[in-house]
């Protein structure tokens, strides 16, 4: 099993910047893709980030593109997601999730609220 436990949330003003962990107990987290999905209250979950195990590629949402960054750091069992210039409607709990099929485990979440 693998275990993952989100961190890093918090209230902050529109136009500022938070990072999240998710850090992963297990022997297989390097091997496997991790992504960030979130959550707003009365909507689906929905895709933010992922980062590829092996080349480190990455990927975003249209809507995140070039505010947020993933990273990683495979000694620390860590993944991070450097949230800037944050706007209102990026107010959503902030879940990791990873697994050999993609969505197989996910954390508990932290929550991100934006104020105007």
């Amino acid at each position: 099993q693998v275990q993952l436990v989100e961190s890093g949330g918090g209230l902050v003003q529109a136009g500022g910047s938070l990072r999240l962990s998710c850090i992963a107990s297990g022997r297989t987290f390097s091997s496997y893709n991790v992504g960030w999905f979130r959550q707003a209250p009365g909507k689906e979950r929905e895709f933010v980030a992922v980062i590829n195990w092996s080349a480190g590629s990455t990927s975003y949402a249209a809507s995140v593109k070039g505010r947020f960054t993933i990273s990683r750091d495979n000694a620390k069992n860590t993944v991070y997601l450097q949230m800037d210039s944050l706007k209102p409607e990026d107010t959503a709990v902030y879940y990791c999730t990873t697994g050999p099929r993609g969505h197989d485990y996910w954390g508990q979440g932290t929550q991100v609220t934006v104020s105007s």
